[in-house]
């Protein structure tokens, strides 16, 4: 009995020293992955900055996160200012000849793709060549692509250019039908956010917001597309309406291509403009390399900095990362405001909105930054609802000409399954003490007084709402109501009606951040910083996130958002300010 014993006590021994092993290993790799993350490239002379499909464009230090195998991933994420940076400086690099895209699909938002666009341009300012190649090329791709001094096409491949559309999905017959009950309570007609579970076809006043909206992005997007093909707006429509970018000798005929090449003659046609032997390796050097390649060390500068604060994802009460979670982006802001090495902040908003409390927790923690530096705003894809609200601690707000922005409304929703449960022959009682102690039953829905009282709340969380809109952009009541009732607006647009300063992107910002606070050589850091990691190693091991990443990986990332809004205990934090939809160009 005893050897029995002394068997199993040493598999067991043997057991946790291997598993120690291996974890001491996959640790190792780590550091490795992390180590050689950091190094700095060397920048070989005749070199070509290219951007290709391993190159994922993101706006926030929060967008990067990484799985617990990060180590196996070929993909790097670049934020969008490091990206422009990386182009700028490429400008007067005389190691860098030129500039090469080649990505037929694109993770990057529509206001990144502008800066990209305008970057490139002024790039090309210096004689140094901008060439584009494509297989079977996506529409955001292709609209980056076209800014090239030409635009090559596999013999085999096509682009898709089509315009811009959108589709609502509308649902109330579909609840009706099944016994679905939904108490809505909103606050402006354009309030689109809840209108699929109100009615089953599209209202006018949201056709109306969705087609001037999808025509101020459309508008700007093919204006640029038609000026960098050499085309008249007519010429374009014709060929966007027609979609002849399907067909490849159709794309060249009508000069959305210059030519057909594999992609082997592309790269030899890249080695004959550098002067390089065809049997030589030619010089291509990622943008994440290459922003490796000059990274200042951190502690140049370090006590004269412009903090650029991130508020990327939807708004939401209580403590997480991947998103903007109040509790800690509240400690984000306080630090920033008495850490005397910041010298100025801007705020980088890309959000469609979400929890009112939230919100309203994040702008007090602004307004009192506000006081002691200067704050300026830049909005990305999106700074809408609570989005826009959080931005009215600005000295001044920069917006994107394609930013979806405004969407000053409020509203809440909240489903029951009386009818569905009666009818599968179940019912349900109650007995309370007061006339609302029972406010709501999954069973039989909400009380009238809770739907009084609701009332009152939508309403007032409206009026605070734009109490703030008025103080900022100095306005009465009735023209933020005007333009509010849940509305959004293009950047463009938005421009017009007073509900933004400039049109600008961030490094516009930026320079505007630098100029308040009279600063002449600066750093500008990126909060909140960007975890280790070991950090986020140890985030996803717990139960929840890896069921969440199951989910979000079986389902689709579009789709899970839907999913996390129906079962997320995070989306039932009251009255919400939030965007009615996303949209992409694609």
């Amino acid at each position: 009995m005893k050897s029995f014993f002394r068997n199993v006590l040493a598999n067991i021994v043997a057991i946790l020293l291997i598993g120690g092993v291996f974890f001491v290993l996959f640790m190792v790799m780590m550091l490795m992955t992390a180590a050689a993350g950091d190094q700095k490239t060397d920048v070989k002379k005749n070199s070509v900055l290219t951007l290709d499909f391993k190159t994922h464009i993101i706006d926030s230090p929060s967008e990067d996160q990484k799985g617990i195998f990060a180590f196996q991933e070929k993909s790097k994420n670049v934020m969008v200012y490091d990206a422009l940076e990386a182009i700028r400086k490429a400008k007067t690099d005389d190691k860098i000849k030129g500039i090469s895209i080649e990505t037929d699909f694109i993770n990057a938002g529509m206001t990144h793709l502008d800066n990209l666009r305008a970057a490139l341009e002024d790039f090309k300012k210096s004689g140094k060549f901008v060439l584009a190649y494509g297989n079977t090329v996506s529409q955001p791709a292709y609209y980056l692509g076209s800014v090239a001094d030409q635009y090559y096409l596999n013999p085999s491949g096509g682009i898709e250019l089509k315009g811009m559309a959108t589709e609502v999905m509308y649902m109330k017959s579909f609840a009706d039908k099944y016994g679905i009950g939904l108490e809505i309570i909103r606050h402006g007609k354009y309030k689109a956010a809840v209108e699929p579970y109100m009615r089953d076809d599209m209202s006018p006043e949201n056709r109306e917001q969705l087609s001037t909206l999808l025509n101020d992005i459309w508008n700007v997007t093919s204006a640029k597309i038609a000026v960098s093909r050499k085309m008249n707006a007519g010429q374009l429509k014709t060929v966007v309406d027609s979609l002849y970018g399907v067909i490849p000798e159709l794309s060249v005929q009508h000069r959305l291509a210059d030519k057909l090449l594999q992609k082997t003659e592309y790269d030899n046609l890249i080695k004959t403009r550098l002067k390089v032997d065809a049997d030589d390796d030619l010089n291509k050097i990622s943008f994440s390399k290459y922003i490796s390649s000059y990274k200042e060390d951190d502690d140049k500068y370090k006590d004269s900095q412009v903090a650029v604060l991130y508020a990327s994802g939807a708004i939401y009460n209580g403590e997480g990362y991947s998103d903007v979670y109040a509790k800690n982006f509240v400690k984000e802001i306080k630090k920033l405001a008495e850490d005397k090495k910041v010298k100025a902040v801007v705020f980088r908003i890309n959000s469609p909105g979400g929890s009112a409390n939230a919100s309203d927790e994040i702008l007090f923690e602004l307004q009192q930054l506000k006081k002691k530096k200067p704050l300026i705003v830049s909005f990305g894809d999106y700074a809408a609802s609570g989005g826009y609200y959080i931005a009215m601690a600005a000295d001044k707000i920069y917006s994107e000409k394609n930013t979806i922005t405004g969407s000053i409304g409020v509203f809440g929703m909240i489903p029951y399954l009386k009818e569905m449960a009666n009818k599968n022959g179940i019912h349900s009682y109650g007995v309370s003490t007061n006339a609302n102690s029972n406010n709501f039953s999954m069973i039989n829905g909400v009380s009238p007084g809770t739907v009084n009282i609701l009332t009152k709340s939508v309403e007032g969380t409206y009026k605070r709402f734009v109490h703030f809109v008025t103080q900022n952009r100095k306005k009465s009541f009735a023209q933020i109501d005007e333009i509010g009732g849940g509305r959004v607006w293009s950047g463009t647009r938005a421009k017009q009606i007073g509900l933004v300063d400039e049109l600008g992107t961030l490094n516009d910002a930026v320079a505007f951040a630098v100029g308040k606070a009279k600063l002449k050589n600066y750093k500008v850091s990126e909060y909140p910083k960007k975890r280790s990691q070991f950090e986020q190693f140890f985030e996803d091991l717990e139960e929840d996130e890896i069921s969440a990443r199951f989910i979000r990986n079986k389902i689709g990332k579009e789709n899970y958002k839907i999913f996390e809004q129906i079962t997320n205990p995070k989306f039932e934090a009251g009255v919400m300010m939030g965007m009615p939809y996303t949209i992409k160009i694609q």
